[in-house]
C-alpha cells in the first residue's frame, strides 16, 4: 500500500510553520500528562488541546451557549444548559441561577430589555422565557411565551432572538418549523414567515427587514440530493450524505415574506452588523469562513478565513460574533480552536491575532465601553466538576466557563496569539525521527509503508477505563469504581495482557450523540456542541441527520476517496427484526439452536452505506446478542478467505456493554458485558487465526464513557491495540485519545488526516513494535452466563424493585434516550449491591 507523500509532507509543513509561530512548543511530553490540570495551571482536555485561557474564569456546573450583558449593572446574564444564571462582573461571582422550567436551553437565544428590565430567553421546547430583574438584581420567572409546534408535530426548538423595542415585537427562529415567528407584545399575534431549513438566528436591520440564517441552507429543489434532518430534507453532498448549503434569508417584515436567499458557507449562525449596518458578518462554522454581506445589494462581497493558518485543513468552527462599538474590530468565537479571532472589520478585511479561551467558545460579546470582552466557553475545563464529595468523575460533570478579558493591546494580543497557537499543537513525541526502515508498522514518513493492509475498527458502547481494567494492577486503576472486572471481562483483561493495557487514553466526547461523530469523524460540529440542553432536533449518533456532521466527512469516506475497499458492520444502521416482539430469549435461542425463526437485517441510515454494509450485522438493540454479531462477522471472515479479498477498512459496531440496566426480562448488566466479552474475544481469534492476520490491524475503544466513573476523568476508557506488531505484556501510559487513533489508522492506510485534530494529532507509535509475534490468540469462555436474565417486577422488593422499575421508565429501543444520572445508578447497584451508596455530587 503506497503512502500519500504529499499529504504526509503537507502535514509536516504544517507542524513545523505551527512550532515556528508559537515559537517554541510544549516542555511537556505525552507520556507526563493526563486530562485535567496540569503543573503549570493549563488545562489538558481530550480532544488533544491545551487550555490557556486569557482574562478572568469564572467556573460553573453546565455548558454555557449565550451571554448577554446588561447595561448598567454590572452583569452579565448566561444562558447555561439547564438554567439562567446571573454573574456580577466587578467580583465574578454567580449571585443567582434560576433553573429552566421544562427543557433546558436551546442553542442560542438570550435578550435583556433595557426598557422593561426582563431577560428573555428560548429554551429546547417552544417557548421563551421571560425573567424578571428587580431593583435589587433579583430575577423571577414571569409566565413564558408558548410558540408554534411544527406541522408533523413535536416542540419547535425556537433560537436566536431579536426585538425591536419602537414596535413592541419580537422576532424568534423556530428551527423545526423552518420559520422565523414575528410576535406582537401588545395581543400576543404570532406570524409565521417561512424561511430556509433549520433557522439557527435572526437580526433586526429596520423595523421592515431582518435577515435570518439556516444552518441547513435553502430550501431544495425538485431532483436535488436530499437527506433528512429532524423531519425536513436538506440538501446534501451525494458522495457523503452530509449537508451542504448553507443560506441567509432575508426578511420583508411588511409582507410577512422571504425576499432573497442568500448562499453563505456551511452552518451559518452568529450574525453581527458593521457601525452603519451596511455590512453583515456571518460566522459560517462548517467551512471555517465569516461570510460578509452587503445590505444594500444582499450579495457576498467577502468571505474571511478565520483558521489560524491558511495552510490548515477544515477545524475552526467559528460560531458566534459580536464587534467594538466603533465597528473597527470583529469578534469571532472560534469554537473548536479554543479561542477568539481578532478580526480587522473594515475593508481590506484582516485578522489582527487569536485570544485563547475555555474549551469551545460558543458566545461572544463587548461591553458597551468597549473595555471587556465576556465569552461563554460551551466546554468550559471539561468534564471537572469541582463540587465534588465523591472518588471520581463522570463525562457528565460539565464545568463551562465564562471569560472577561479586559480587551488586549496589540503587544498583549501578539503574545496571546502564540498561547493561543500552542494550546492547539501538542509537539510530537519524536514522531518523526526514525526514516531508516521503509516498511514499518505505522507509517510516519515519506517512502515509508505499512507492514498492514488491513485496519479493523471496533466502537463499543459507554464504559470507562475504571469500570473495566480498574483491577488490574500494573495499571492506574482504582478497584473501587470497578464494574465489570475480570470475572465478567476475562478476554478484555487477557488482550490487555498479552497485548497492551492503555491506561491513559480518553473518549474525547461525552455522549454517543458525539461519540460517534469523534470515532467516525475525528471532529464535532457546533449543531452537537450546542445541543446538550436538549437533543431536540435529533441525537445523531446513527446518521439519521445529516446536518449533524462534519464538512470534512467521514473517515470511510476518506478511505473510500484514496481506492481502498471498506466494509460496514453495524454503524449508521437500523435493525429490522421479525417478528417485531421477540424477545432477548427468543432471538437468543434462535441464535444457539439455528433454527432461523427471527429475521435480523440491517438497513443503513446513511444512503452512501448501502453497497458497504453486511445485511445481517446490525448495531442496537442490544436484544440481539453481541455473539450473535460475532458469529455473522465471522460467516463473511470466512468468505473473504475464499476469496482473498479482506477489505482494507472495516468499521464495527459492538454494542452490548451499554446493557438494559435491571429491566425485568433482559440480560443483566454482567450478563450483556459478558456478552461484549465474548464477543471480542472471539472476533480477535478468527482474525488471529485467518490468513490476513499478519497484515491486519486492530483497533478497540468506547464511543463514549459517559456510563460509570473513572478516579482519572470521566473521559478515560477501554482502548486497544491488537496485532502481530503491537507490544507484548506492557503498560503504555502516554496520553492518546480517539483522535490519535483515527491519525493512526489514517497513517497505516496511506490516506490523509481529515480535518485540523486527526492533523495534529500523533500516531499511537508506543503501542507498536517492529518484533512481530504472530501468535494467534484464543478466546476464553464466558464466567457469566449470556442469558441470565433480570427478574420479573413481582419478585423484587425494596431498592431492587425501585432501580427495576427505574430501568423500565428508560427508552432503552435506542441509544442513550435515557437519563444519564439515573441509569448511571441503575448500573452501579446492579454491580456493586443496593447497600453501597452511589457516589454523588456535593452542592456544596
Amino acid at each position: 500500500m503506497k503512502f500519500c507523500l504529499k499529504c504526509i509532507l503537507n502535514a509536516i509543513v504544517i507542524l513545523v510553520l505551527i512550532s515556528c509561530m508559537a515559537k517554541k512548543v510544549l516542555a511537556q511530553n505525552s507520556e507526563n500528562l493526563k486530562v485535567g490540570t496540569q503543573k503549570d495551571g493549563s488545562i489538558l482536555v481530550p480532544s488533544n488541546q491545551l487550555l490557556n485561557p486569557a482574562g478572568f474564569q469564572v467556573i460553573m456546573p453546565g455548558r454555557p451557549v449565550d451571554l448577554v450583558p446588561i447595561p448598567g449593572k454590572n452583569l452579565i446574564a448566561v444562558k447555561n444548559k439547564n438554567s439562567l444564571d446571573l454573574i456580577r462582573i466587578s467580583d465574578r461571582t454567580i449571585v443567582q441561577s434560576l433553573e429552566i422550567p421544562g427543557s433546558g436551553s436551546s442553542v442560542t437565544g438570550i435578550y435583556y430589555s433595557e426598557k422593561n428590565s426582563r431577560l428573555y430567553l428560548t429554551d429546547a421546547g417552544n417557548r421563551i422565557h421571560t425573567a424578571s430583574l428587580d431593583d435589587s438584581n433579583i430575577m423571577k420567572w414571569e409566565t413564558p411565551i408558548v410558540l408554534p409546534q411544527p406541522a408533523a408535530g413535536g416542540n419547535s426548538f425556537p433560537g436566536g432572538l431579536a426585538f425591536d423595542e419602537q414596535q413592541n415585537t419580537i422576532l424568534v427562529t423556530l428551527s423545526r418549523n423552518n420559520s422565523v415567528a414575528l410576535i406582537d407584545m401588545a395581543d400576543a399575534l404570532i406570524t409565521e414567515i417561512p424561511v430556509g431549513i433549520a433557522p439557527f438566528d435572526v437580526v433586526l436591520k429596520s423595523e421592515s427587514k431582518a435577515y435570518v440564517t439556516n444552518w441547513g441552507g435553502r430550501v431544495p429543489k425538485e431532483g436535488e440530493s436530499t437527506y433528512n434532518s429532524s423531519g425536513s430534507q436538506v440538501l446534501v453532498d451525494p458522495e457523503t450524505g452530509i449537508a451542504n448549503s448553507g443560506s441567509v434569508s432575508v426578511i420583508d417584515l411588511n409582507k410577512f415574506t422571504e425576499e432573497k436567499s442568500i448562499e453563505v458557507g456551511l452552518h451559518p449562525s452568529g450574525m453581527v452588523f458593521n457601525a452603519d449596518k451596511s455590512l453583515l458578518f456571518v460566522a459560517c462554522a462548517n467551512s471555517d469562513i465569516i461570510s460578509v454581506i452587503d445590505t444594500e445589494s444582499d450579495e457576498v462581497v467577502e468571505e474571511i478565513s478565520v483558521r489560524m493558518n491558511h495552510e490548515l485543513p477544515f477545524g475552526s468552527s467559528p460560531n458566534a460574533l459580536a464587534i467594538s462599538p466603533d465597528g473597527e474590530t470583529l469578534y469571532v468565537a472560534n469554537g473548536t480552536d479554543n479561542a477568539v479571532c481578532v478580526v480587522e472589520a473594515t475593508e481590506p478585511f484582516s485578522i489582527k491575532g487569536y485570544i485563547p479561551t475555555g474549551w469551545y467558545p460558543g458566545s461572544v460579546a463587548v461591553d458597551n465601553s468597549g473595555t471587556n470582552l465576556y465569552v461563554a466557553n460551551v466546554k468550559g475545563i471539561g468534564s471537572r466538576n469541582q463540587r465534588t464529595d465523591r472518588k471520581g468523575y463522570n463525562s457528565h460533570d460539565h464545568m463551562g466557563s465564562i471569560s472577561i478579558i479586559p480587551l488586549p493591546s496589540e503587544d498583549e494580543l501578539k503574545a496571546m496569539t502564540e498561547i493561543a497557537i500552542k494550546n492547539n499543537s501538542l509537539s510530537p513525541n519524536n514522531t518523526y525521527v526514525n526514516s531508516k526502515n521503509k516498511k514499518v508498522a505505522v507509517p510516519v514518513l515519506p517512502g515509508q509503508t505499512s507492514h498492514f493492509k488491513h485496519v479493523v475498527y471496533i466502537i463499543k458502547e459507554n464504559r470507562t477505563y475504571d469500570q473495566v481494567f480498574g483491577d488490574m494492577p500494573q495499571g492506574d486503576g482504582d478497584t473501587s469504581l470497578v464494574h465489570f472486572g475480570y470475572e465478567v471481562t476475562p478476554n478484555h483483561h487477557k488482550l490487555a495482557e498479552t497485548f497492551i493495557l492503555m491506561d491513559n487514553y480518553y473518549c474525547s466526547g461525552i455522549l454517543s450523540a458525539d461519540g460517534h461523530q469523534w470515532t467516525n469523524e475525528a471532529f464535532v460540529t457546533d449543531y452537537i456542541e450546542k445541543s446538550f440542553g436538549g437533543f431536540t432536533r435529533s441525537y445523531p449518533y446513527d446518521g439519521d441527520d445529516a446536518l449533524a456532521y462534519a464538512s470534512s466527512g467521514f473517515i470511510w469516506d476518506n478511505v473510500l476517496k484514496n481506492g481502498l475497499t471498506f466494509r460496514n458492520y453495524g454503524e449508521f444502521v437500523n435493525a429490522v427484526i421479525k417478528p417485531r416482539n421477540a424477545s432477548f430469549t427468543d432471538i437468543y435461542n434462535d441464535f444457539l439452536n439455528g433454527t432461523k425463526n427471527v429475521s435480523i437485517r440491517a438497513e443503513a441510515n446513511l444512503e452512501q452505506l448501502k453497497p458497504y454494509i453486511c445485511p445481517t450485522f446490525i448495531g442496537f438493540p442490544n436484544k440481539v446478542p453481541d455473539v450473535y454479531r460475532a458469529n455473522e462477522f465471522s460467516k463473511e471472515l470466512q468468505e473473504f478467505e475464499k476469496n482473498n479479498n479482506f477489505p482494507n477498512f472495516i468499521i464495527m459496531l459492538l454494542p452490548n456493554d451499554h446493557t438494559s440496566g435491571t429491566r425485568p426480562g433482559v440480560p443483566t448488566p454482567r450478563a450483556a458485558v459478558a456478552d461484549n466479552d465474548l464477543a471480542l474475544g472471539q472476533i480477535i481469534e478468527a482474525i488471529s487465526n485467518s490468513r490476513f492476520w499478519k497484515e491486519t490491524c486492530i483497533f478497540v475503544t468506547e464511543d463514549d464513557p459517559q456510563a460509570g466513573l473513572d478516579h482519572i476523568d470521566g473521559h478515560r476508557t477501554v482502548g486497544m491495540v491488537i496485532s502481530p506488531y503491537t507490544k507484548r505484556n506492557k503498560v503504555i501510559s502516554t496520553y492518546y485519545s480517539q483522535i490519535n487513533m483515527v491519525r493512526t489508522m489514517e497513517n497505516i492506510l496511506g490516506i490523509p488526516p481529515m480535518n485540523q485534530f486527526d492533523l495534529l494529532a500523533e500516531p499511537m507509535l508506543e503501542c507498536f513494535t517492529e518484533t512481530p509475534d504472530f501468535t494467534p490468540y484464543k478466546a476464553l469462555q464466558n464466567n457469566i452466563p449470556l442469558d441470565e436474565l433480570n427478574p420479573p417486577l413481582e419478585s423484587l422488593n425494596g431498592q431492587k424493585r425501585y432501580w427495576a422499575k427505574k430501568s423500565m421508565e428508560q427508552d432503552l429501543d435506542d441509544y442513550d434516550r435515557i437519563e444519564e444520572d439515573t441509569f448511571n445508578r441503575i448500573i452501579w447497584h446492579a454491580t456493586k449491591g443496593y447497600d453501597r451508596p452511589y457516589p454523588i455530587l456535593s452542592n456544596k
